[in-house]
C-alpha cells in the first residue's frame, strides 16, 4: 500500500431488500427505512439507506481490497444525497496516508443522485498478510450485497 493508490471501484445495487435488511440488521426501526409511504409522507420519494447500512457497506469495500485480516480502526463517514432503491452506488478509495502497516483511505460513494458518503477509513494490515490482487472493477448482485460476499465468493 502506498500513498495515491487507487483502490478499483464498487458498484451496490440499492434495492429495497438491502435497505429494509440493512435498518431490521442494525435495529433501526425508523419507517423511512421499511415503509414507502411513511417515507413519503415525510418528505422523501422512497423509502432511504440508513447510515449503519453505508458504514457496513464501507468497512466491506476497505477489506475485500486489503484482504480478510484487514482490521479497520476507524471509520468516519457523512451522508450526503440519499441511496434510493433502484439506484447504484458506486465507491472508490484512495490512500492518503500511509504509517507502517496503517494506511488512511479516503473513501466516496455517488449514486444517482449525488454523492452519497464520504469520509475516511484507517485500516490496518498485518505484515504477514498475503497479497491481496483485487480485480479493476467490481460489481456485487443484490444477493451477494445483501450477503456480504462478493463476487466468486470472497468477502
Amino acid at each position: 500500500m502506498h500513498v495515491g493508490e487507487q483502490l478499483p471501484s464498487l458498484e451496490i445495487p440499492v434495492t429495497r431488500t438491502l435497505i429494509v435488511a440493512g435498518a431490521v440488521a442494525s435495529r433501526d426501526y425508523q419507517d423511512v427505512h421499511h415503509d414507502a409511504e411513511s417515507a413519503r409522507q415525510k418528505g422523501s420519494p422512497d423509502i432511504f439507506m440508513n447510515i449503519l447500512t453505508t458504514n457496513g457497506i464501507v468497512g466491506r469495500y476497505i477489506t475485500d481490497h486489503f484482504g480478510p485480516t484487514a482490521e479497520l480502526r476507524r471509520v468516519a463517514i457523512r451522508l450526503g444525497a440519499p441511496n434510493y432503491p433502484g439506484d447504484t452506488m458506486v465507491l472508490t478509495g484512495t490512500v492518503e496516508e500511509v504509517e507502517g502497516d496503517t494506511a488512511t483511505v479516503r473513501v466516496v460513494g455517488e449514486n444517482g443522485v449525488g454523492r452519497h458518503v464520504t469520509g475516511t477509513v484507517t485500516v490496518t494490515v498485518p505484515p504477514d498478510a498475503p497479497q491481496v490482487v483485487p480485480p479493476q472493477t467490481r460489481s456485487g448482485t443484490a444477493s451477494e450485497t445483501a450477503s456480504g460476499t462478493a463476487p466468486g465468493g470472497a468477502r
